[in-house]
């Protein structure tokens, strides 16, 4: 089989996979219900993408990259805060949207889709950091976000999705952004820890510092910046 036609069988069986999924489950993504949604023999599924789980991995890393192009051009607010409640709002409408998708991804944080959303997540907090409006450490704040999300996503999924429901997943959003955040028009006595966590996220723009001093640095910052 020539690449191209590699190619075009590969996305073939994928799309048809996705297809099944959002219709009927990760439980209809059978080697069977693929091959004949994609037209092709079943040893062709394991050899161009694998067993079930490299299928689903597959599968969510496709309708998750559909699904970031779509709002590709939406404006992220220039307050990275906002950012951050933007991406909460993104995140919970696309697991409600897309239930067996989101738990695939939730379910494998090892996978490229996970991957892909914290990689996104680390970003908006490291500008909130870089705006000197963070409280704890950049990774503390990552995860605190990612957990609490994500539990969201799923707590509504498996409910009967109501506007109390909804209500429940803004005012979570509230209370971890309250918890990792600072509000600095309010601040009169700059903590600590907030500031070595902004001068840790403006490392990389220092020019004197040489690697080793940077990462020594690095973790001296990240210890101080514990202290909330």
């Amino acid at each position: 089989m020539k690449v191209n036609d590699a190619d075009d069988a590969r996305t073939r069986i994928i799309t048809a996979a996705a297809a099944l999924i959002r219709t009927h489950g990760t439980d209809a993504a059978t080697t069977r219900a693929v091959s004949a949604a994609a037209s092709i023999q079943p040893p062709t599924i394991y050899r161009l993408v694998g067993d079930k789980d490299a299928l689903l991995d597959a599968v969510a890393e496709f309708e998750l990259a559909a699904y970031v192009a779509t709002k590709k051009d939406e404006d992220l607010p220039s307050d990275p805060i906002e950012a951050l409640r933007f991406g909460w709002d993104k995140h919970v409408a696309f697991g409600l949207s897309n239930p067996a998708l989101f738990r695939i991804i939730s379910n494998n944080a090892a996978s490229p889709a996970a991957k892909s959303g914290i990689k996104a997540l680390a970003k908006k907090v490291h500008a909130v950091a870089l705006a000197g409006r963070l409280q704890g450490s950049e990774e503390r704040a990552v995860a605190m976000m990612h957990a609490t999300c994500t539990g969201v996503v799923i707590s509504l999924i498996a409910q009967e999705q109501t506007p109390a429901h909804f209500d429940l997943a803004a005012e979570t959003r509230e209370a971890v952004i309250q918890a990792i955040t600072n509000n600095r028009l309010e601040l009169a006595d700059e903590k600590i820890g907030t500031a070595a966590t902004t001068l840790r996220a403006r490392l990389g723009q220092s020019q004197t510092l040489t690697n080793g001093e940077r990462g020594l640095m690095d973790e001296i910052l990240l210890r101080l910046g514990s202290e909330i």
